[in-house]
């Protein structure tokens, strides 16, 4: 005999309503950067540069002597490491970003750990039903250290009335 759920949740992000100030979520999982992961990204988005492309060429340029990933997949998977948790279904844009900083380089085979803080929040004067909430985007290597943070403010739903 067949039961009926006695409830069904689906995976969304968070509404406005639920977002705090001051609050730190921890993404997981990690996500290990590929060397494919990293060739693919640059060739679709047409960075030639030789830091990310060329082995032979990057092997023998310190400091690193080895290719470094493209810091634009390291920022989008910061911020893609945190969608399922925050923004899935939710958000109606982003409004921009700022802050980006890339403090250690990522090499193929390193593991980014995600986390954010609410920094800010409040309900858009322009667009009722919507608010504007403010993350702070922090990308851990596997060893803990710091590759990247950014600044994201976007513009997410409120819940809708029931």
């Amino acid at each position: 005999m067949s039961e009926q759920p006695v409830k069904v949740v689906v995976q969304r992000g968070l509404w406005y309503e639920e977002f705090e100030i001051g609050v730190l979520y921890q993404h997981r999982p990690g996500r290990t950067i590929t060397e494919a992961d990293n060739v693919a990204f640059t060739t679709q988005t047409m960075n030639t540069q030789s830091l990310h492309l060329d082995a032979a060429f990057s092997d023998n340029l310190p400091p690193f002597n080895q290719r470094l990933v493209n810091s634009m997949l390291t920022l989008s998977t910061l911020v893609g490491l945190s969608v399922a948790q925050l923004t899935q279904g939710t958000i109606v844009g982003n409004l921009g970003f700022s802050e980006i900083a890339f403090p250690k380089p990522v090499f193929h085979g390193d593991t980014l750990y995600a986390e954010t803080l609410i920094t800010d929040k409040r309900e858009s004067k322009s667009r009722p039903g919507e608010g504007i909430v403010t993350f702070a985007h922090t990308a851990r290597n596997q060893h803990g250290d710091v590759v990247a943070t950014a600044s994201r403010k976007t513009l997410v739903r409120m819940r809708p009335a029931q």
